[in-house]
Order: structure tokens, then C-alpha cells, then sequence
């Protein structure tokens, strides 16, 4: 045998064995990274400005276990008497809430609380105004049981959709185990890492575009920063990175009368006094879609909400003028339609 043989007969057995590996692993799709996904967006910034865009984006890793996240998600068998879907509470057309002040489960039973937009969910540091669920994956069992929603339970569930051919066929061809409680919540978890809404006119603007935005919104943002707003309403969602007390500067719920369970928020999940009255900031993006809000949605309009988020969180009376030009901003972070991509994760 020639010198040098050895090392080549090692060479082309590397390359068998590359060969097969790909062979392998081409028909058994990869396994899905763990959950729980928080991506956070990395983006150009204006010199430290306090909000930054939805930039860059990339491609949907596991486009196949996403539609079928998707179909899963518009599917009202997953409500115990199929009459409402995920997409029942979080359309696409209304900015990923309902437009209802509490939405509307199986029966006819009336929620307590808001609808959040599902849209940027991923973005939030923990979800449900509350906080109770860190993660989307841990968020999908509250609508799935609770009765005043979908009123539905795993077994039931799983029987239910393992008896339709294209749901059975599907899981089986994506998922090792096939149709599981872990498999369906992947799939609607990988979906909503879609539900991304970037491209917003403030967007361009932060990233440069000086003409994306007028002086209106531009002169809203000024005033949005100055009179504390970006305090809590700031990063990539505009919101949705941090708890505060709603009624800092002054006592809403005194002033609003009654006081329900879940008006006590985050007191709920940890039994804390100083938690009493403490929520989630929401996102401030697409905002001019997602009316009615609060926690509670007795809030019928944007203007309205701004000058009550200035009096009892920043103890500020604000002017029509002022109203005006901050709502005028806000009207600014309506972005794209999902489009399928995810927001960079930073390393």
C-alpha cells in the first residue's frame, strides 16, 4: 500500500459517514430547540433612545411545526364544545386581541379580565397580566382549562385530535412521539415565535428614515419621553419588560370603586403586599388596534387611556395638545402583518 493511503481510505470514510448522517437526519426532523424562546431584537438605535425596533429579523427555523402551530391555533376543537379557537380571543385582524372589553369562552361565559394581543408575545418577560406564566409554553394550559374559555383538558384533547387523520398524520410526520400535550404545545408556541409585527413606521424611523414619521408623532415622541412615559413603555415591545403598580401617583382603583379579585394583579401569584394593584406593562405596539383598554378594557379609546396612564403614573395633567401629539406617536407602531420570521435572539 501506498504512503498516504491510509489517510485518504479515512478521508472517504469520513465522507460515507457525513453522507449517511444527512441520509438520517433528512426525514427526522430536528428536535426543537428547548423552551422556553425568549427572543430579544437587536437593532440600530438612535443614540440610546429608550425604544428600539423590531430589526433584524430571521427566517422561521421550523416552518412546518409553525403552520402546524398555525392551524391549531384557528381550530375551535380545541375548545371543549369546539365553539371558540385561540384566534377567537387573538384574531390577526384586530391586532392580535379581540376588540371586546373581556373576551368570550365556551357557553357564552364572559372572562374577567382584557385579552392581551398575542402579536410580539414572545417579546414580554412573562405573560398574562399577571405574570403568572414565564413562558408561552406554560401560557397555553391557562385558556386551554380554564373553564370560562376553552374548558378543555389534555386526554380529551389529545383523543379528540389524534381521531382526525390530517392532525394525526402531521404530529407523527413532525414530532418523534407523534400527537402528545408537549407536541401540541410546541407547535402553538412555535407559531406565536412568528406572530412578530415589525416594519412599524417608528421603526424606519429609528432606524433612520427621517421621513417615516411626521412632526406630529415626532413632537409626540419628545413629549412621550419627557413626561416619563418611556419609563416603563420602552425596548424593542415598547413595553412588556417589567411590572409596575397601576396607580402610582394616585389611587385608581379608589377612585374606580370596586375592586375585583383580579384587580389586585400580581398580589394574586405571589401573596405579597407590595404586589397589590401590579400588572405587566403592556406593549405599546399596535396599540391604535387593540382598543378597549387595561386590564380590565373599560378604557374605549387611546386618547382616554393616555391622559388616565398621565394622572395616576406620572401625576401629570396632561393637555388636549398633549394627548393629541402623544397619540399621534402611538398611531406610529402600528407594523407589518406576521410574516413569518422571528426577532433575532441576542447571543
Amino acid at each position: 500500500m501506498k504512503r498516504g493511503t491510509p489517510h485518504l481510505f479515512a478521508l472517504i470514510l469520513l465522507a460515507a459517514l457525513a453522507v449517511l448522517l444527512v441520509a438520517i437526519t433528512w426525514n427526522d426532523p430536528p428536535a426543537a430547540p428547548p423552551l422556553p424562546y425568549h427572543p430579544t431584537p437587536s437593532a440600530p438605535d438612535r443614540g440610546g433612545e429608550p425604544v428600539s425596533a423590531l430589526f433584524p429579523l430571521i427566517p422561521d427555523p421550523h416552518p412546518e411545526r409553525s403552520a402546524l402551530g398555525l392551524s391549531l391555533f384557528h381550530d375551535p376543537r380545541l375548545s371543549r364544545d369546539s365553539s371558540v379557537s385561540c384566534a377567537s380571543c387573538h384574531a390577526l385582524d384586530r391586532g392580535g386581541a379581540d376588540g371586546r372589553p373581556r373576551s368570550i369562552g365556551v357557553g357564552g361565559a364572559v372572562g374577567r379580565l382584557n385579552a392581551p394581543s398575542v402579536f410580539n408575545a414572545a417579546l414580554n418577560v412573562a405573560q398574562f397580566w399577571d405574570g403568572r406564566a414565564a413562558t408561552l409554553a406554560e401560557q397555553i394550559e391557562g385558556p386551554l382549562h380554564n373553564p370560562a374559555e376553552m374548558a378543555m383538558d389534555w386526554p380529551t384533547l389529545i383523543a379528540r385530535l389524534s381521531g382526525i387523520d390530517e392532525y394525526r398524520e402531521r404530529f407523527a410526520a413532525l414530532y418523534p412521539d407523534g400527537l402528545t400535550p408537549a407536541s401540541v404545545t410546541d407547535a402553538i408556541v412555535r407559531y406565536q415565535l412568528t406572530l412578530v409585527t415589525p416594519n412599524a413606521p417608528f421603526d424606519r424611523y429609528l432606524a433612520g428614515d427621517e421621513d417615516a414619521i411626521d412632526q406630529d408623532a415626532r413632537e409626540g415622541y419628545e413629549r412621550f419621553k419627557s413626561y416619563g412615559c418611556a419609563s416603563c413603555h420602552q425596548g424593542a415591545n415598547i413595553g412588556g419588560n417589567m411590572f409596575q403598580r397601576f396607580g402610582i401617583m394616585d389611587d385608581y382603583f379608589a377612585d374606580w370603586g370596586l375592586i375585583d379579585e383580579v384587580d389586585l394583579g400580581r398580589f394574586n401569584v405571589t401573596g405579597r403586599d407590595e404586589d397589590r394593584h401590579v400588572f405587566k406593562v403592556p406593549s405599546l405596539r399596535n396599540v391604535a388596534l387593540t382598543a378597549p383598554y387595561f386590564h380590565d378594557g373599560s378604557v374605549a379609546t387611546l386618547e382616554e387611556a393616555v391622559a388616565i396612564m398621565a394622572r395616576y403614573q406620572l401625576g401629570r395633567s396632561l393637555s388636549d395638545e398633549d394627548v393629541r401629539l402623544i397619540v399621534a406617536f402611538l398611531n406610529t407602531l402600528t407594523g407589518d402583518r406576521p410574516t413569518g420570521r422571528y426577532a433575532v435572539p441576542q447571543p
